[in-house]
């Protein structure tokens, strides 16, 4: 059934837009990442312009993350002092991104700027991932901590000022790196349209130094909060929110996530990863590999979000 969304101002298939909220919704419950670094470009794929892509899918990153949260806290998986400091750095993390976002879009480079930047983050996180995941494994499972530990023990994280005690986590660390990981995935939620845990995630495990059970409760936590104002921000400045497409995203995310939450304590955490690295891997291919091949129209008129 064919749908017509009227920001877009298109028509898509419902089903598949319910199946890939679900998709999206799947992989933020299990891994904690949002899933929107595979909704944002597949939505791209379907011909949703990559500004109201964006837009829209921080609006669904919403629901997905606020049931992702629930379940996690239902399961003591979150820390909450730990979510707070790296919502500070996402506020301003996120208030820059708004703006290079505006700017891109008054400049009417967008469309190739959004495709580029999936490439570059999604390829290097997922090659990070693949090889420390990799590694773990031929030094056959316990041995993935020692691998991962020189990260978070090295003199330079140990040496940053403003200790704080995370007792949840079992951490004592300087403010500065939480807040220096919001600040980032503040910034790509508001650029890329998703929950930035891909990169969150990675570093929260390998500079922090959290237990892997926190992680994504915690970054889960982080994204609700910052998507809620990311999507204000989208909504009212740029106008690339389509509350049609993010309803039929909403209610496929919703079912998602739940089954995500409940597969997340059986999985293994170093399959987890690797699992996660392999899916970073193939999208950035996808989306390289639209970048190079020549298109049907070589020419065409592009009407920005906000013209």
């Amino acid at each position: 059934m064919l749908v017509y969304l009227p920001i877009a101002e298109m028509a898509v298939p419902a089903e598949a837009v319910l199946l890939l909220g679900g998709v999206a919704g799947f992989l933020s419950g299990i891994f904690g990442v949002g899933g929107g670094f595979l909704a944002t470009p597949l939505l791209m794929f379907m011909g949703v312009p990559p500004a109201i892509a964006v837009g829209t899918q921080a609006n669904q990153l919403v629901s997905t993350s606020l049931s992702g949260v629930l379940g996690h806290f239902r399961r003591g998986h979150v820390d909450v002092k730990l979510a707070a400091v790296l919502l500070g750095g996402s506020m301003a993390g996120t208030v820059l991104g708004s703006l290079i976002f505006k700017i891109l879009l008054y400049v009417g480079q967008i469309n190739l700027v959004i495709p580029l930047l999936y490439v570059v983050l999604l390829a290097v996180v997922g090659l990070v991932m693949l090889f420390e995941t990799i590694g773990a494994l031929l030094h056959k499972g316990s041995a993935s901590e020692k691998i991962l530990a020189p990260w978070h023990n090295r003199t330079f994280f140990k040496s940053l000022p403003y200790k704080i005690h995370f007792p949840r986590s079992q951490l004592h660390i300087s403010v500065l790196l939480p807040a220096g990981i919001g600040f980032l995935g503040g910034l790509i939620i508001s650029i890329m349209g998703i929950g930035g845990g891909f990169l969150m995630v990675p570093l929260m495990i390998y500079v922090l130094g959290m237990p892997t059970i926190l992680v994504a409760g915690t970054s889960l936590l982080q994204i609700l909060m910052t998507t809620a104002v990311t999507t204000v921000i989208h909504a009212s400045a740029n106008h690339s929110v389509d509350v049609v497409l993010a309803v039929l995203m909403i209610v496929g995310g919703m079912a998602g996530v739940e089954v995500g939450v409940r597969l997340a304590r059986r999985l293994n955490g170093t399959y987890a990863r690797l699992a996660l690295a392999v899916l970073l891997l193939l999208v950035s291919f996808q989306i390289g590999r639209g970048l190079l091949v020549e298109p049907a129209d070589l020419y065409e008129i592009a009407i920005g979000a906000g013209a």
